[in-house]
């Protein structure tokens, strides 16, 4: 009984139909191969789980790509901090591309990608395709997401936090203090770490016996804008809130701007409580309670077990959750008598 065939890049040219540098071409990202050709060899790539060997010679190329969907917040400049320091200690530097759209890494990125030589990649909330994926496999590119946008797909290492436990630990802080009227202002509802904050909120009422009102639930950017526009919202209401848990730092501060346009107070007419303890949430006035999210600490350990997986290590874990923590300064009080 023969032994089981090893899978070459000659053996998917022989069953694709097509020629060894085609193929190449193929798994290097090369723009000079027809659609349908190149969608027929990456279908055999995949069902064959063919992965480029890389020599015992072959050094390190010292980079490790950075890949946002955006950059406009201070949210996304921690987390450039956290892969720079941890690239820095390995000896390596961090490449940086901002993609501009919530479709994920694309053909037009693989192929810039193809053009240099790479440790791996952390891909930063983002969704990440089968295609993408089969393109950095067969390159044997290792790559980790970091607050992946939606489920990670089986076999990909993903690095988050406990976004439901920071969602449970705000509302349940605003709960404590007296407050029932408590108003949730979350992020895009196609985004995991989201819905998770929502569910945190969610149960944390349920297990006060306080009914969660759709009215006070709200579905944002995470931006600044978001937080004005939606606290606004809240405050219009008939019986409004006495206290807002926004699912970000900068829609904190948005909710902050449009109570102080409204004439309310800080914490004394309404409490505001935020999520990821950017730095600038402590020079806010009044400084911001809020939910750290360990941003640089997530950006530091998604790099290392990339530079660790290009050495041919095996994560422990596909899937990390760091511990969030909520900080309490001055933007949260008792609800008054």
């Amino acid at each position: 009984m023969s032994g089981k065939r090893r899978v070459t890049i000659a053996l998917i040219a022989e069953e694709a139909g097509v020629s060894i540098p085609t193929v190449s071409k193929v798994i290097n990202g090369r723009p000079e191969v027809a659609p349908a050709t190149r969608h027929r060899v990456e279908r055999l790539l995949h069902k064959h789980g063919y992965q480029r060997r890389i020599s015992q010679d072959e050094t390190p190329a010292g980079l490790v790509d950075l890949v946002f969907t955006e950059m406009e917040s201070p949210w996304a400049m921690e987390i450039v901090r956290g892969a720079e320091s941890a690239a820095h200690e390995a000896g390596a530097s961090v490449v940086i591309t901002v993609l501009h759209t919530h479709a994920g890494p694309g053909r037009d990125w693989l192929e810039r990608l193809a053009g240099r030589r790479t440790d791996g990649v952390v891909i930063v909330a983002s969704k990440l395709s089968s295609g993408v994926q089969d393109q950095l496999s067969a390159r044997s590119l290792p790559f980790v997401v970091v607050d992946p946008e939606g489920e990670p797909a089986p076999g990909v290492v993903s690095v988050g936090a406990t976004n439901w436990n920071g969602g449970l630990a705000a509302t349940r802080h605003l709960l404590e203090l007296g407050h029932r009227r408590i108003g949730m202002i979350s992020g895009p509802a196609d985004m995991l770490c989201s819905q998770a904050r929502i569910d945190g909120y969610r149960a944390a009422l349920e297990t006060a016996g306080v009914p969660a009102s759709p009215e006070l639930i709200r579905r944002g950017t995470f931006m600044v804008d978001s937080g004005h526009d939606h606290g606004h919202a809240l405050l219009s209401l008939d019986d409004p809130p006495t206290a807002i848990f926004a699912g970000s730092d900068m829609q904190a501060f948005g909710v902050l701007e449009a109570a102080r346009q409204r004439g309310l107070r800080v914490p004394e007419d309404l409490s505001v409580v935020g999520f990821d303890d950017i730095p600038l949430a402590k020079s806010a006035w009044p400084p911001l309670t809020t939910v750290r999210q360990p941003l640089q600490e997530m950006a530091a350990l998604a790099t290392r077990t990339v530079l660790a997986m290009r050495r041919g290590e095996t994560p422990e874990a596909r899937r990390v959750e760091l511990a969030t923590e909520l900080i309490v300064r001055e933007s949260t009080t008792p609800l008054p008598a």
